[in-house]
């Protein structure tokens, strides 16, 4: 028995990789026929926005004709789809244009409030979303805006309470999506937690002053967001806690597709079976999956079709078996086997859970930080003392079988077993590294310089070739030249660490600075950027 009103799926096109039109349109197909009716597409500025010419410039921004072209598609299939936009924070690729950024922006990625262009940007992105997207529902963000009134605003007015900023300011991005006609207003709740009880989430029901909750508008529908969680408790809490805002409530959680190339699956759906029980027993009859793409959009949105598939199950009280048989008939793949995608992250194996002790227990994301792990810092690798072996050949060879036996989905099983190829190579190259000149073993060095460097390499250049092809199944070509030259610069990296090992061997230098350094213990397994993985320095 299905217990929803609204159910959907949110794609993230705003970290580089923005899906294209006709990939999108084959996705709203297949989860309109799994029980979806509702689809956000996130985007922060890459949508087209009249009289904001360098809005989403030089990033795929989707023009006011595919928006429509999509929004008609998913009509056609039952599914609503409502703008996902950002009117307060997280819009830093924006700062990039001069146009925008001493005129719009008060602290980090945070708009400058109480501001003229600011009311006019926010106008115009408002306008376009009206004309293209025939939803009257709107997501306008407001999450993660902290630091808000501290900055610019600090300077022009002094220092003002930062609640009555966030309120005032959602009262006038309100009153925009009157003017043009939308009848519900979606923003998440974070905010009003950071700024109440002054957490971020809670274990205990807890309530609100009096003048927040006379301060929201009637139209708000609060998005109570938890990717992370599996304890009952907290959802309740949280759940019960939102209610006292407005009785509209959302519910929004994860299938993580961030910080990573390939999927969590098996993580997300351990978070949001227990996160529906709860939607069920606390009566959210709204919700939807998020599918990130944080620092760099690498993981293909369609790899965690498993725990799309099973939060629509659960929702509708389907069971296990039944879930698998649909899941085959609606996609052609075997459930199971999908499954193997979540592979390049277990790099100590399946039986070893892939959460951090950090950040609210994230999804570790192993198979990023462990293919830019510098060979000569080993910032990321050289400490995991546990991982005496790597299991990433078998799982090349896994995939590779399941890209040969695959119906649909052959590019995504290529890649990913590719990149398994490589992380069998590099997983322990700094290690295998660091030990080898530490003993002074010259015979090892060589051959790694002969093997394990130089077959990385190769391994690298397939990678980059297999990835470079799902990427351009999946999304628009914009955003893949930071793939370019992350990919290429730890190729070059590679083949500078090898030829320095060599000089080294023939005694054209006498040390290796780095290997002299000794390695300082780091135990997070969930960096959130290709920057703090590849270096210590400043990129």
């Amino acid at each position: 028995m299905e217990y929803y009103d609204s159910l959907g799926i949110m794609i993230d096109c705003s970290r580089n990789a923005v899906p294209n039109v006709t990939r999108l349109k084959s996705f709203i197909s297949l989860i309109s026929k799994m029980g979806y009716n509702t689809l956000f597409l996130y985007t922060e500025d890459t949508y087209e926005v009249d009289d904001e010419e360098y809005f989403g410039s030089k990033r795929g921004r989707y023009s006011k004709v595919e928006l429509k072209e999509i929004d008609d598609y998913a009509y056609s299939c039952g599914i609503e789809v409502v703008p996902f936009i950002q009117t307060l924070a997280h819009l830093a690729s924006l700062k990039r244009w001069r146009e925008y950024r001493h005129h719009v922006f008060d602290i980090d990625d945070i708009l400058l409030v109480d501001n003229e262009r600011t009311t006019r940007l926010i106008t115009n992105m408002v306008k376009t979303m009206s004309e293209t997207l025939r939803s009257k529902r709107i997501h306008i963000g407001f999450d993660e805006a902290h630091h808000i009134g501290l900055g610019t605003y600090l300077d022009k007015h002094g220092y003002t309470d930062r609640r009555s900023l966030l309120l005032k300011h959602l009262n006038q991005v309100c009153e925009i999506t009157k003017q043009f006609g939308y009848e519900k207003v979606m923003l998440a709740n974070d905010l009003f937690f950071s700024m109440a009880p002054g957490v971020f989430s809670v274990d205990e029901e807890i309530d609100f002053p009096k003048e927040i909750k006379d301060a929201v508008p009637k139209e708000c529908e609060m998005v109570y967001w938890d990717y992370f969680s599996t304890d009952e408790k907290r959802y309740k809490a949280m759940m019960q806690s939102s209610k006292k805002l407005t009785e509209n409530i959302w519910f929004s959680g994860g299938c993580w597709t961030w910080n990573t190339f390939s999927p969590h699956n098996r993580y997300s759906i351990e978070r949001n079976t227990i996160a529906i029980k709860q939607c069920k027993e606390n009566g959210i009859r709204n919700a939807f999956f998020t599918l990130w793409g944080d620092n760099g959009g690498e993981c293909a949105y369609e790899m965690v079709l498993p725990a799309i598939m099973h939060a629509a199950c659960a929702f509708k009280g389907i069971g296990e078996e039944q879930m698998k048989e649909e899941f085959k008939e609606l996609t052609g793949e075997d459930f199971d086997t999908f499954l193997h995608m979540d592979y390049p992250n277990y790099i100590f194996g399946e039986d070893v859970k892939v959460e951090s002790k950090y950040f609210q227990h994230s999804a570790s994301n192993y198979a990023k930080t462990h293919f830019y792990d510098d060979p000569f810092l080993g910032i990321m690798s050289v400490n995991f003392d546990k991982c005496k072996k790597t299991q990433m050949k078998e799982y090349a060879s896994i995939l590779k079988n399941d890209a040969d036996n695959s119906k649909n989905y052959k590019v995504f099983y290529t890649t990913l077993s590719s990149l398994c190829s490589v992380l069998s190579e590099k997983l322990l190259l700094a290690k295998e590294t660091r030990k080898a000149y530490e003993e002074h073993n010259m015979d090892k060095l060589i051959n790694l310089a002969f093997s394990k460097y130089s077959d990385a390499i190769l391994k690298l250049t397939e990678f980059h070739k297999n990835y470079r092809l799902q990427w351009e199944l999946v999304n628009k070509p914009f955003g893949f030249e930071i793939q370019d030259a992350r990919i290429g610069g730890l190729i070059m990296r590679l083949s500078t660490c090898r030829e320095r090992i060599l000089e080294l061997v023939s005694g054209k230098v006498e040390k290796i600075e780095e290997l002299e350094e000794p390695v300082l213990p780091m135990d997070d397994t969930y960096i959130t950027s290709w920057g703090e993985m590849i270096s210590a320095n400043n990129i």
